[in-house]
Order: C-alpha cells, then structure tokens, then sequence
C-alpha cells in the first residue's frame, strides 16, 4: 500500500495549540466554565469565574470558539474559595471546589433559567428551594479506574484525569461515603498482592442500606488462592467482595439494597441508582408531595430503572405503567414489586428512543406521565405521545439543555411550569440536577 507522506504540524502550529493568554470572565455556562470574549472569539475556560481575570492556557481552537484551562488567577471573584481537595484541577471528579458551596446553588439556578429562555421561551420560572445535603462525603457508588505499570511492576488504582484516560492515584476521596473514602491504598496493596490480579480493569464500589460492596472487574481469570489474597488484606474492612470476569453472572453472598418509604429496593451494581442517597431520599418524597395523587390516577413512569420513582408511585395511584429499555433493569424492578408485595405497577421493556407504534403497554386512560431520562433527554418520545391526555407530567432531569429543549415541547402541547427546583445531588461538579412539574393549563 502507498504511503502518503502528512507534513507535521509546526512549531509555530503547536505552540498556538498551547497559548496562553490573559482573559476576562464575563459568565459561567452551565457546566460551571468560565465564560469570555478574546480576539473575536467565545472562551469556555475551566477554573475560571465570573468577574475574574485569569491567566489561561488555550488548548483547543475553532473557528468562532476555543477552550482553555485557567492557570493562574490574576483578579480573584469574592465568591473563590480554596479547594479542599488535594488531587484537584488533576482528578477529574470535582470541577467546582473553587466556588463557594451556596454559589454553586445560585449559578447552577441561573443557568437553568437562561436555557429555558433559550429553548423554551419562558423567563419568569416558579423556583422551589433546593433539596441539599452533604456538601462532602455524599457519593456511595464510584468507579475506580485500574491498570498496571510494566515498568513500576505496580497496579495503579484512581480516578480518570479530566478529559484525559490518565489515571490519577488517589489515597483518599472526600466526596466518597466513610466505608470507602480512605480505603483506596487498602485496595491498591490487595491488587499488588498477587501476580494475577493485574487483569483488575476498575473496581466499583458501592455502599447500601445493607453494607458496602467492592466488585473486581477483570478481563483475565482470576483464581480462588489470588481471590483469597484480596479478601485477607480487605478483612477488616467488611466489605463483600464480588468477581466479574464479563462473561458469567455475578455471584452476590446478598443483593445490596436501599430502603425509602418503607419499600425495599434490591439492584445489582451493574444497574443504575442515583449515587447520592440522601438527595434520593428527598427527590422521591418531593415527587410524591408534587403530585399529590389522590389514588385515582393512572400513572406512565417512563425510564423507570429498577423501579425507583414506580414502586412509590403504586402505593399511591390506581395504577402504574412503568418503562425501561435495559433488560436487566426491568428483571429487577419486577422483583422488588413482588418482594414488596405491590401489584398495581406492571413493568415493561421497550426501547423508548423507537417508535412508539409497537408500545402495547400504553393506553388512552394514563393521566400522569413521570420522565427521568438520561442526559440525552426524553424529546423523541414525548414528541410521540399524545401529551394532551396527561393533566400533569413530573420531569427529573439530570441535563439541563436536554430538559429546556424537552420543556418546548409540553409547554407548546398546552403546559405550564407548576413548580421547578434544583436537586444537589453532585456538589462542587457542573452536574446540575432539576426536577420540574408542569400542569395542564
């Protein structure tokens, strides 16, 4: 085959790649990255805030738009606060340790405004106050990344740079539940424990109502004597060890479980569950208060996971149609319906980004709709249902452009916002988490 010769890039390219450049910030967008104008262009500058001229370097350029990363602060916001982390700006978990806790509430309220404006055309939104907790040790679940060092002959355990598959190693998260925050060089030594073990592609951790859990991914097998290294360096832990090779089911001692309103959720940690158990906690209460069903209604909870808003829902509705497109996700919600004996919620899988024309579950009669989708929004489906039957629809959101984009339509379809309010579930991160209800007119 002809080799086609590609002439490198410059000095003078490359050095233009890494720019840096003195900015003034204007705003923060909705990922909490500072905002700025510089030689005709729009500035997206991470670690910056509003009001604040910094030092940044520039490391990506577009034609009307580049990004960069903030290097030194040169006209401090009064809102700037030191980070209490001793890995950030490197791990990738937290990008808003820098602004003060209350004005990470107050940016992340005003960035929702403005893309409801931009997409849906409404200024004036009926703020509820935030649901809030615990600004540090608040994360039960995580991901660990994994991967061995041929020339240190060491496995290296942590979190994933920003925007990078750079391994950060960490000893102690403060954002991670007690069970888990300090137990990271624990974890390292067990994996160094044993030759075998450097199959480890990442660990995730999680801590229930019931106790915490530590499963090994690995992409090698690992034996029972390498297996029994792990769990005597890990002993005083008390966590349960889980192995999944990707290939076979794996084995739980017992399913982890939380418990909210007297109703016993089990999952499995390849299933999804909001990370945040005390913000769960509230979000299913508020919804509940929202609502305020009287036990007449029928009730379509689309994108319903293991049941989580469903199985609350039930004990109050006439009835519940709950939808979810992962297989292993409606197995679970069905077995919590039956383990808490609730059978006014029928579930069914179908994958809510097709047509709806083969959905036999839905019928005329449903007049409540709850949406919590995934970051890509519930826009093809709601664009499908006939919107006019619903007098109310509950969205819980966890991407604020998806949820304005998806508003445009249910208020064209004849809604108004009741109530909106923030839910904090990922302190000092741009996540920004939203419940909203929107009533018929």
């Amino acid at each position: 085959m002809a080799q086609i010769f590609r002439a490198g890039k410059s000095s003078k390219q490359r050095s233009k790649q890494v720019e840096t450049v003195e900015l003034q910030i204007d705003s923060l967008d909705h990922q909490g990255r500072g905002v700025c104008r510089h030689q005709g262009k729009v500035g997206f500058v991470d670690g910056a805030l509003s009001s604040e001229r910094v030092k940044a370097r520039i490391h990506t350029q577009k034609s009307r738009v580049f990004e960069a990363r903030t290097v030194k602060v040169l006209t401090p916001s009064e809102q700037r606060v030191t980070p209490f982390c001793e890995y950030y700006q490197q791990c990738g978990g937290c990008s808003l340790q820098h602004l003060d806790a209350s004005a990470q509430l107050v940016h992340k309220q005003q960035a929702v405004s403005a893309l409801f404006d931009k997409f849906a055309g409404t200024t004036e939104l009926p703020w509820m106050s935030p649901l809030t907790g615990q600004a540090r040790h608040y994360r039960r679940a995580a991901r660990i990344a994994c991967i061995y060092d041929k020339q240190n002959d060491q496995v290296k355990l942590g979190f994933r740079a920003a925007g990078s598959k750079k391994i950060i190693e960490i000893n102690h998260c403060s954002v991670m539940v007690d069970a888990f925050a300090g137990g990271f060089d624990a974890l390292r030594q067990a994996l160094n424990s044993h030759p075998e073990l450097r199959s480890v592609s990442h660990i995730q951790l999680c801590a229930a109502d019931n106790g915490a859990f530590v499963l090994f991914r690995h992409i090698r097998a690992v034996s029972e004597q390498a297996k029994m290294h792990v769990a005597e360096r890990l002993a005083a832990h008390n966590w349960q060890l889980i192995w999944d090779d990707g290939k076979t089911e794996p084995s739980y001692d017992r399913l982890p479980a939380y418990q909210s309103a007297g109703v016993t959720f089990e999952f499995k940690l390849s299933n999804f569950i909001q990370v945040n158990r005390d913000i769960n906690e509230l979000m299913l209460n508020q919804a509940l208060d929202w609502l305020a069903l009287t036990g007449q209604e029928r009730l379509l909870d689309l994108f319903c996971g293991i049941g989580n808003f469903s199985l609350l829902l039930a004990k109050q509705a006439n009835e519940v149609v709950a939808v979810e497109g992962v297989a292993e996700s409606v197995a679970m919600a069905r077995q919590n319906a039956h383990t808490n004996h609730i059978d006014t919620v029928s579930f069914h899988q179908f994958d809510l980004t097709q047509p709806l024309t083969e959905a036999t579950w839905f019928h005329e009669s449903l007049d409540v709709l709850v949406l919590d989708p995934s970051r890509t929004g519930a826009y093809e489906v709601l664009r499908q249902l006939p919107l006019t039957q619903f007098k109310q629809v509950l969205y819980v959101s966890c991407d604020p452009v998806t949820m304005a984009r998806d508003a445009a339509l249910l208020l064209e379809a004849g809604f108004v916002v009741d109530k909106i309010g923030l839910m904090n579930m990922f302190p000092h991160t741009g996540h920004i988490e939203t419940m909203a209800l929107f009533q018929r007119r």
